[in-house]
């Protein structure tokens, strides 16, 4: 008997085994009788290198459960989970998104051109109308999370602005007798000596003529914060869009004036202009596409 137990035992550990082999195997049992058993092959699968998550419209990375340190960085690099094209405020651009977890994506893009050409390209400094020529040129670096798990989304990161904006200013009326209005004074365009209607309170004011303005953002790094939303149409595709701002510092405006006494409009026309906010902090209205991989 002790034999018996003792061969149905073997047989038992060398059918663990020989599984993957994939053989018949005999076991005895106590009774004395032999039975035959065919092993089955076993299948093993791995979880794909990335998952979709539909609801947060993320490419989840898995690649880390497999394999490790280079190789997962390497991998991350190399696939990225989206590309974007925009269009806003900064100007036109596009980015590239990779994915580090669920709610959070790692994103750099460019956005630039003719950013003031897609508002209509003319803004009200103080009481003065200007026509605003903009080539802009916007790299950017940052996180895009998703707090909520949801399509709400909260942007941050550092823009490396290279912006040049030139202002002309529009004068208010006509031929003779125009005018830039500037901290509460009249700049003529042209002499109005001619119109009896205007009255002359100072000469300095004559003669103005046209007046231009460069303008230059003093910060090299600026900084963004935007809040948006993230709808997925497809799998594949997504829309999104966001707001806010970047702090590019305060700008440093080089004012000239054709006319003979312009001068005496260049140093209030320059103080209004760097002291603007809106320079100062450049809003951040933005539209885009997303394709994700």
């Amino acid at each position: 008997m002790k034999l018996i137990k003792l061969t149905a035992l073997s047989a038992a550990v060398l059918a663990s085994t020989a599984a993957l082999a994939a053989d018949p195997i005999i076991i005895v049992d106590n009774n004395n009788n032999a039975v035959v058993y065919q092993a089955e092959p076993v299948a093993y699968t791995t979880a794909p290198a990335y998952q979709y998550n539909n609801d947060a419209g993320v490419i989840r990375n898995t690649t880390g459960a497999v394999v490790g340190g280079t190789k997962t960085a390497f991998s991350k690099v190399v696939n990225p989970a989206s590309v974007s094209a925009e269009i806003g405020s900064l100007g036109y651009g596009a980015n590239i998104a990779w994915s580090l977890n669920e709610n959070t994506e790692l994103q750099a893009g460019w956005a630039g051109g003719d950013a003031a050409e897609l508002f209509g390209g003319d803004f009200d400094v103080k009481d003065v109308n200007y026509d605003f020529d903009t080539d802009f040129s916007n790299p950017y670096l940052g996180v895009q999370l998703r707090p909520a798990g949801n399509w709400f989304t909260v942007g941050a990161g550092i823009i490396v602005p290279d912006n040049e904006i030139t202002a002309k200013a529009n004068a208010e009326g006509a031929g003779v007798g125009s005018y830039y209005r500037v901290d509460g004074n009249k700049y003529f365009v042209n002499d109005p000596r001619s119109d009896v209607s205007i009255d002359l309170k100072n000469a300095d004011e004559i003669n103005v003529g046209s007046v231009t303005a460069d303008l230059e953002h003093r910060n090299k790094l600026a900084p963004y914060l935007t809040v948006g939303f993230r709808p997925n149409i497809t799998n594949n595709f997504g829309l999104f869009g966001e707001i806010g701002a970047a702090y590019m510092g305060k700008t440093t405006a080089t004012v000239t004036a054709s006319g003979f006494n312009g001068d005496a409009a260049i140093g209030k026309i320059k103080e209004e202009l760097e002291n603007e906010n809106w320079l100062e902090w450049l809003p951040i209205v933005k539209l885009g596409a997303t394709y994700r991989f």
